[in-house]
């Protein structure tokens, strides 16, 4: 048991956060059935790309995405797509932050939407400024299992899993029940 662990029933709303690459966004659905388990409304951030992985999740209320080459469209438009899903997610007044990954943006976004609680993992080259944007850390021990990895995120906040709880589950998209 953790000191100060997170009270679920206060966050309300969650904003899992995985910027990687597809097979590591599938392997953060546990992370979405474990806090959905526990009474908490979960969303997702992760890239356009990787977005069908969690597309259809049981757990998931909403998917937000951010495009990996907005930056090469230009600086209006990336601004115009930064800031609508900066209201997005603003708008849906998170009470914890859950990030998955060393993207500086689940910083920027621990920082500035207001959420009382976030954990992300312990990155001691990010310096004070990452160590600092977070309500608490976890340790990433390494030759870890993705998926023990993303758990340990709920186990800092006095979340444990039970092992059924760890499964990861694929749940076909529409395309896909099309074709059968």
């Amino acid at each position: 048991m953790v000191k100060d662990a997170v009270p679920l029933g206060e966050c309300g709303r969650a904003l899992v956060i995985k910027l990687h690459q597809p097979r590591d966004v599938l392997l953060a659905g546990p992370v979405l059935s474990v806090l959905h388990a526990r009474g908490v409304e979960v969303d997702a951030l992760v890239y356009g790309d990787t977005a069908p992985m969690l597309e259809g999740h049981p757990a998931l209320s909403q998917l937000h995405v951010v495009g990996r080459n907005w930056s090469a469209e230009g600086a209006w438009s990336r601004f115009s797509k930064e800031r609508a899903l900066f209201g997005e997610l603003r708008a849906r007044r998170y009470g914890l932050i859950v990030h998955l990954c060393s993207e500086f943006r689940g910083a920027w976004l621990a920082r500035t939407l207001g959420a009382p609680y976030s954990v992300a993992p312990r990155m001691p080259d990010r310096g004070w400024f990452w160590a600092r944007s977070f309500t608490h850390l976890f340790p990433v021990a390494a030759r870890r299992d993705m998926v023990e990895l993303n758990l340990d995120a709920l186990r800092r906040i006095g979340v444990y899993p039970d092992f059924a709880e760890r499964e990861v589950r694929s749940v076909p998209g529409f395309e896909a029940g099309k074709a059968q």
